[in-house]
C-alpha cells in the first residue's frame, strides 16, 4: 500500500522545515532551554505551521513526545463544550516528563467561536503551570486580543519561489521523477507556496507517469490552459460575446471546471492580458463581485455569463 507523500515527506525535525528560518531559530532556542510560552502560529495553509508544532514537540520530549502532545482540530470541534471538557480535562493532568509541562496544539484555532475562545483564555491562565498551548490559524485577526496577548506570535510567511523549487526537486530526487521546468513553474504558480498541495499534486501526477510535464500537472490540478482563459477574456473584451460564451462552455463541459475554478484562473491571468489599465481595474472589481456571488450560492453558469456580457458591453 502506497504511503501518502504529505506524511512520508513531513519534516521530523525543526531544521528540516522549509523557508521559515527566523521562526525555526526561535523555536530551537525554546527546545534548548526546555521552556516555552504559549505560541500562536499564523499564516496561509501548507507552509509549515502544523509541521513546526509537531517537530517542536518531538525535539522537546524525544521518544515520549506522544504522551505529552495533544492535538485537536478546532474547525471540527469548535464549541465551548469541547474547551470545557476535552481540553480542560487534558490540561489539568500532570506531565510525565521531566520538563514539567505538556503541549496542547489547537489547529485552525480561528474557527473557534468567541465563547469558546473566552473559555480557552481562562484555561490558559489557570493551567499555565501544567501545559503550554500552541494555536495555529490562517487569520490571527479572528483570535481574540486576550489570547493573542498571552502568546508569542509567529507569523509564517508564504514560501519564496526558490524554497518551493528546492522542495519539488527533493521529492523528484527521492521518487525518481523527471519534472520539466515548465511543470515546476506550473506547480509554483498554481499552489502559491502551499507545499502540502504541491506534494499531493506530484503524487497524483506520478501515479500515471514518472515524466511530469506541464500538461500532466494541469490535468492533475484540474485547471484550464492559461491560453484558453486568456482567449475567453480577450473575446469578451473585444465585444465578441458569442465566441466568449462558446469558450466558457468548453471549459465547463469538456474540462469539467467549476465556476470558482474559472474565476480564480481569470484573476490569475488578467494581469498578463494586454488591456487598458482602466478596463483591467474594472475587470478585477467585477471578478471580485462575481466570486462573492458564487461563494454565496448563486448559479455558476448565469454569473459567469453575466461577467462576460458585462465585459463585452463596455
Amino acid at each position: 500500500m502506497q504511503e501518502i507523500w504529505t506524511e512520508k515527506y513531513r519534516p521530523e525535525r525543526l531544521d528540516e522545515v522549509y523557508g521559515q528560518h527566523r521562526i525555526i531559530e526561535r523555536l530551537e532556542a525554546y527546545v534548548e532551554e526546555k521552556s516555552m510560552p504559549h505560541l500562536l502560529f499564523a499564516g496561509p495553509a501548507g507552509i509549515g505551521k502544523t509541521t513546526s508544532a509537531i517537530a517542536l514537540s518531538k525535539e522537546m520530549y524525544g521518544e515520549g513526545w506522544n504522551a505529552n502532545f495533544f492535538e485537536l482540530n478546532a474547525s471540527d470541534e469548535r464549541g465551548i463544550d469541547v474547551i470545557r471538557n476535552k481540553i480542560k480535562e487534558y490540561a489539568r493532568t500532570s506531565s510525565s516528563s521531566e520538563i514539567g509541562f505538556k503541549i496542547i496544539f489547537l489547529d485552525e484555532a480561528d474557527a473557534l467561536t468567541p465563547e469558546a475562545q473566552a473559555a480557552l483564555r481562562r484555561i490558559m491562565e489557570k493551567y499555565s503551570h501544567n501545559c503550554r498551548f500552541v494555536l495555529s490559524c490562517n487569520y490571527s485577526s479572528k483570535i481574540i486580543d486576550p489570547i493573542q496577548s498571552r502568546c508569542a506570535v509567529f507569523r509564517f510567511r508564504t514560501l519564496l519561489e526558490d524554497d518551493v523549487k528546492k522542495w519539488i526537486e527533493l521529492i523528484a530526487e527521492k521518487e525518481q521523477l523527471d519534472i520539466s521546468e515548465d511543470a515546476k513553474k506550473m506547480l509554483i504558480r498554481v499552489c502559491k507556496g502551499d507545499l502540502r498541495r504541491i506534494t499531493n499534486l506530484l503524487q497524483i501526477s506520478a501515479s500515471t507517469t514518472s515524466d511530469i510535464t506541464e500538461d500532466v500537472v494541469r490535468q492533475s490540478a484540474n485547471i484550464a490552459r492559461p491560453e484558453d482563459i486568456r482567449t475567453l477574456v480577450e473575446k469578451a473584451v473585444e465585444g465578441n460575446f458569442r465566441e466568449a460564451k462558446e469558450k466558457l462552455d468548453d471549459l465547463v463541459v469538456e474540462d469539467g471546471l467549476s465556476g470558482e475554478d474559472i474565476i480564480k484562473q481569470i484573476h490569475n491571468e488578467v494581469y498578463d492580458i494586454p488591456m487598458d489599465i482602466q478596463k483591467k481595474m474594472k475587470l478585477i472589481d467585477r471578478i471580485g463581485e462575481t466570486e462573492f456571488r458564487l461563494v454565496e450560492g448563486a448559479n455558476e453558469q448565469i454569473q459567469l455569463e453575466a461577467l462576460l456580457a458585462d465585459l463585452a458591453s463596455r
